[in-house]
């Protein structure tokens, strides 16, 4: 129904269950679109057209659908050699830079890192002449809206798109509404199947306990004629938790979060699509457009959100035209939340049976033979496994967790190996402001260090000690001028008392009288030494009185 409007270049609204070719329903109109050298040689187009810019653009939500969208255009234009290229974050920016500049038809990519490489002038979207937007409600309830409003800004006005999703939000619309021109709304479904759900997938919504869903689950994977299985949770401990259990009891499983480096979402991915991994469990990031052949069951580990999230869990299995058998386990706490999606899907599971790893219709219903426990035979443990699927190293930029934190350390550890030696910085000591050299760093007697005699000597008035002369030998003037200490103001009862001068040799002499005469006692050599600071008034008083007057 898709292929005739879009081919004829008109915009289209395309709505359709999941699992129903809605990838080929853009991809085909959208490989038509570009021109190629093929087109060039047969006569189709003109040399001028060919370019090495982006004539197409597809914008999905996650990036395990780019990579997805990415393959299946490859497969189907590789007759007319279409070069597609995948831009999405998780990855080193090089390898995408290289690839936009040896030039490309058409770019799949998530909108952060559109963005990104749009702002920094590495991606030019002036030559776009088809937009897609893929699960465009998905891309809403991420709140990705405004930075695909961001890039359908960013490219040309006469230019054909299309919107394609399971669902369709009054937002959605809005956005059709301001972004497309007089669209052609297609609705598909089949005549026989008026539900909301796909009627060839087989339902069963059991109330388990929490503490017996591992159990239930081992048990599960054990029926007969399963296939793949993929087993969705709500939250990202959950997943590693259950995946980590899984392998304990023997089963070849791997986990899908967004916890994990995009190199190990990869690895997991190729491994369940390889076989080598028969069980994946996941999050809601691989609820979207993952298409693998051979997936027979899924199970709901925890109940969905929504109606949407439930519908697209279990789209994953009875893929086109294909049966298969979706299975919900219900925590106590989540029944009010699962008799909101049964009432909005139109479904008849509003009061889900009281079931346990032991009860005997889970048997029966889901054909598991009598005597199974929790534990996968060693006769049947044929996978090969998550570890013999290789990690592509997709040099990664920053992320949460040890994919991150290595490439920190291994930056700090080159920084240091090119930062030169750093040289200790020297301490320079100074007293009163002024510099203080050739200090020695032993202590005299009385508790100061030596060096500090030159300082003591200075304030006495007297040359330092290294130069002092004998006790026998006359003192003489000091020639240069003396630093005067500064006298403290003594009083008694509160009233200041006198004050005496303290006059210097140098002072005399600028007033012309004579110095006096040397004497030769100890004295002098005396008045050298630093002089204790007494507190008592009295003895202060008689202290001064001891002092000899000039003259």
């Amino acid at each position: 129904m898709t292929l005739p409007v879009a081919l004829s270049g008109s915009d289209v609204i395309g709505q359709a269950k999941t699992g129903t070719g809605k990838t080929l329903g853009f991809g085909l109109p959208l490989l038509e679109s570009v021109t190629v050298p093929v087109d060039v040689e047969a006569g189709r187009a003109r040399p001028e057209q060919l370019t090495d810019t982006p004539q197409a653009l597809v914008v999905v939500p996650t990036r395990e659908l780019c990579t997805q969208v990415t393959n299946d255009l490859l497969t189907a234009g590789k007759v007319r050699n279409v070069r597609v290229t995948a831009i999405y974050g998780g990855r080193a920016y090089e390898p995408q830079v290289e690839a936009l500049k040896k030039g490309v038809d058409v770019v799949v990519g998530t909108p952060g890192r559109l963005l990104d490489l749009a702002g920094q002038k590495k991606l030019s979207l002036r030559h776009v002449k088809c937009l897609v937007l893929d699960e465009a409600d998905e891309m809403l309830d991420l709140g990705f809206l405004p930075d695909v409003e961001k890039i359908m800004n960013m490219l040309p006005a006469r230019r054909q798109t299309m919107l394609f999703s399971a669902t369709m939000p009054g937002a959605v619309i809005g956005l059709a509404r301001r972004y497309m021109s007089q669209p052609t709304h297609i609705r598909a479904s089949a005549p026989d199947d008026q539900g909301a759900t796909v009627a060839s997938t087989e339902q069963h919504i059991y109330r388990a306990h929490s503490m017996d869903k591992p159990e239930m689950v081992a048990r599960i994977l054990q029926a007969e004629g399963r296939g793949l299985a993929m087993i969705f949770c709500r939250t990202k401990r959950t997943a590693a938790d259950i995946a980590e259990q899984l392998q304990r009891r023997g089963f070849a499983a791997g986990a899908v979060h967004g916890d994990l480096g995009q190199g190990a979402r990869e690895q997991a991915l190729r491994a369940f699509r390889n076989g080598k991994v028969d069980v994946l469990v996941c999050t809601d990031v691989a609820a979207r457009g993952i298409d693998v052949e051979g997936v027979t069951h899924v199970i709901n580990y925890q109940s969905p959100e929504d109606e949407k999230t439930y519908l697209h869990r279990i789209g994953r299995t009875g893929r086109a035209g294909a049966s298969g058998t979706a299975i919900t386990l219900v925590d106590w706490d989540d029944i009010p939340r699962w008799q909101l999606i049964n009432k909005a899907l139109d479904l008849s599971f509003g009061d889900p049976v009281e079931t346990y790893s032991t009860s005997p219709h889970l048997y029966e219903e889901l054909g598991i033979p009598e005597g199974t426990k929790g534990v996968l035979p060693r006769s049947e443990r044929t996978r090969a496994g998550l570890e013999a699927e290789e990690v592509e190293d997709l040099g990664e930029t920053g992320g949460r967790g040890p994919r991150g934190r290595g490439r920190t350390q291994s930056r700090e550890r080159d920084q240091e190996r090119e930062r030169p030696a750093r040289t200790p910085r020297r301490r320079r000591r100074t007293r009163g402001g002024a510099p203080v050299d050739g200090e020695a760093g032993t202590a005299g007697t009385d508790g100061t260090d030596a060096g500090d005699t030159t300082d003591a000597a200075t304030h006495a008035g007297a040359r330092p000690a290294a130069d002092a002369p004998a006790a026998d030998a006359p003192v003489t003037p000091v020639d240069d001028q003396p630093r005067t200490p500064r006298r403290r103001r003594r009083t008694r009862a509160g009233s200041p008392a006198e004050t005496v001068p303290a006059e210097t040799a140098p002072a005399k002499a600028a007033s012309g009288e004579s110095a006096p005469a040397p004497v030769q006692d100890a004295a002098p050599a005396e008045e050298a030494k630093p002089r204790r600071r007494r507190t008592r008034s009295r003895v202060a008083v008689a202290d001064r009185a001891a002092e000899p007057t000039e003259g």
